[in-house]
């Protein structure tokens, strides 16, 4: 066992490079798991930065002096903040409420619909399966409507906490954009001076990552807003808390669409009925999948790798897993950053015999 140990560190930790980036990484991501939640708004920040950075610069190629980009990224961010929390946040949050009010009628008109199926296909469902999955529903929607109230009780001492974080965060995105170079100089004195892995893998995860993290802002904004319009042009109710869903499942591919498509369709069903409107929203919705998954998608990862569906997968489940909500964001970035590692990871020669590592 100790000659297989010695022989792996020999293979893949012969370079000292490695080594180093080797802790790095285990640092990195043990601080997230142990210091995640408290580093919760330097993170959120970090990231909002990275993705304003690109706005940045793009105007300073276009010829607009630096400081005058940053200030007035900053600004349209600014606007886009309050607009989003004084403006959509409420609406989706008055929404919300309404859907949790009107749950058990939805409920009852969805037993309706459920009680149809032992009649028409007696051979494949029961009225016991009806009655067990009708008891399932209803209990899911009594634990939500519980947790809306339990939430508006006990965020009410949250708000100062709340405000702090309202007034940090864009202080500290308006520092990381400022101070870029300033900050990675900073943290580049750290490492050492020879790093051509690391110059490597940087580069490459900084292009990809950028472009992925960057576009998929774009691709949420731009499909929540055109499912947005289109619900209120249809008449569908909650259009607001619909498209938000409909934007969010653009983080999770394959996965997102497939589930959305239920609240979809059961809000549509319940507010239409099995009529003409019915389909005239599921053929919109539908429309605006196939244009995201074959337009848009296209255009704005035109150059970033492609990965196999069951990494992209196994990725949003595992990093889900660890880091919740910004693991399945970030999942197909990070697993770009593993592939990165793996491809640069400098690796001895197999010819290399056993015997040749030291006792």
């Amino acid at each position: 066992m100790v000659r297989i140990l010695r022989g792996l560190a020999h293979k893949y930790f012969s370079d000292d490079e490695a080594v180093i980036l080797f802790l790095l990484l285990l640092g990195g991501v043990l601080a997230v798991i142990f210091f995640g939640a408290m580093l919760a708004p330097a993170i959120a920040s970090a990231i909002i930065a990275f993705i304003l950075q690109g706005v940045v610069t793009r105007l300073v190629r276009w010829g607009v002096p630096e400081i005058a980009a940053i200030g007035s990224v900053f600004v349209v961010f600014l606007g886009s903040l309050a607009g989003f929390l004084f403006g959509l946040l409420p609406l989706i949050w008055t929404q919300l409420a309404s859907l949790a009010a009107e749950a058990p009628r939805i409920i009852r008109e969805m037993r309706t619909y459920l009680e149809l199926l032992p009649d028409r296909y007696p051979s494949l469902v029961s009225m016991d399966v009806v009655n067990n999955v009708y008891y399932q529903v209803t209990a899911e929607a009594g634990r939500l409507t519980q947790w809306l109230v339990s939430f508006s009780i006990s965020s009410i001492p949250d708000l100062l906490g709340l405000l702090i974080y309202m007034v940090l965060v864009p202080i500290l995105v308006f520092f990381f954009l400022k101070d870029r170079r300033v900050l990675l100089a900073s943290l580049a004195r750290l490492l050492p001076h020879q790093r051509p892995l690391m110059a490597t893998i940087w580069q490459e995860v900084n292009q990809q990552c950028a472009n992925y993290v960057r576009g998929k802002a774009v691709e949420i904004l731009i499909v929540g807003s055109v499912t947005y319009v289109v619900f209120k042009f249809l008449g569908v109710p909650y259009a607001a808390l619909l498209s938000l869903l409909v934007g969010l499942s653009v983080v999770i591919p394959y996965i997102g669409a497939a589930v959305v498509t239920l609240p979809v369709a059961m809000i549509s069903l319940f507010a239409f009925g099995w009529g003409s409107q019915f389909i005239w929203v599921m053929v919109a919705y539908g429309i605006i999948q196939a244009l995201d998954g074959n337009v848009l998608v296209p255009l704005l990862f035109s150059e970033v790798n492609n990965l196999h569906p069951v990494i992209i997968i196994v990725a949003v489940l595992f990093f889900g897993g660890i880091w919740g909500l910004w693991g399945v964001f970030f999942a197909i970035p990070l697993a770009t950053m593993v592939k990165a590692v793996f491809n640069a990871w400098p690796v001895r020669s197999a010819g290399v015999r056993s015997a040749d590592v030291p006792e």
